[in-house]
């Protein structure tokens, strides 16, 4: 085993020795929201949200984008579940701002290497064995973030899987400061109506 799995084996081992009565936490959110957010391990939304177990869901992507998927998920944490508000939570300094699809597509044909990145850019081994899949994926990068946060709101918003009812609400977590921001056009597009 990698000293990974060793150190998450440990870590589980003590969580499971402190786990007390979370074994009876009903299958629905007990605050009633959800909160879609990136992926970056920056980002600890239990933290910055003040969430204990049981209390919300929290969906991550690559930038908290409002993909397919993740509308996907929302429907059925309100259809199923019982979310009432949602948030939709982007950051500062993401790595999501730092290349467009073309780069991205770029990189993949050259190497399934990690890449690189520097001051003039992100940069590939060129090892060979590549593939051309990545030219057929919307990447969802982000080049305004709160223009990213308002669209996302909106293709929230405009799904006929939402209830109107449902309020929305933008922000951006500051990781310099750990503060949450509001996107004002964001929480007005997402109002409930």
């Amino acid at each position: 085993m990698s000293k990974i799995v060793d150190e998450i084996m440990a870590a589980n081992a003590d969580y499971v020795a402190e786990f007390g009565d979370k074994g009876d936490l009903p299958m629905p959110p007990g605050r009633h929201f959800a909160i879609l957010t990136c992926m970056d391990a920056r980002l600890d939304p239990a933290k910055y949200a003040g969430l204990a177990e049981g209390d919300a869901h929290v969906i991550r992507n690559a930038g908290g984008r409002a993909s397919d998927d993740a509308i996907r998920s929302l429907v059925i944490s309100y259809k199923l579940l019982g979310t009432r508000e949602w948030f939709v939570i982007h950051h500062t300094d993401c790595g999501m701002e730092t290349f467009d699809d073309e780069t991205m597509a770029d990189l993949l044909s050259r190497s399934l290497e990690t890449a690189t990145v520097d001051e003039q850019g992100w940069h590939d081994s060129d090892a060979g064995g590549g593939t051309t899949e990545g030219r057929y994926v919307k990447w969802l990068t982000i080049p305004d973030n709160p223009k990213s946060v308002v669209q996302d709101v909106e293709r929230i918003r405009a799904s006929p899987m939402v209830p109107p009812d449902i309020p929305i609400y933008g922000y951006i977590y500051d990781c310099k400061t750990g503060e949450l921001v509001e996107v004002p056009e964001a929480t007005a597009a997402g109002r409930a109506r």
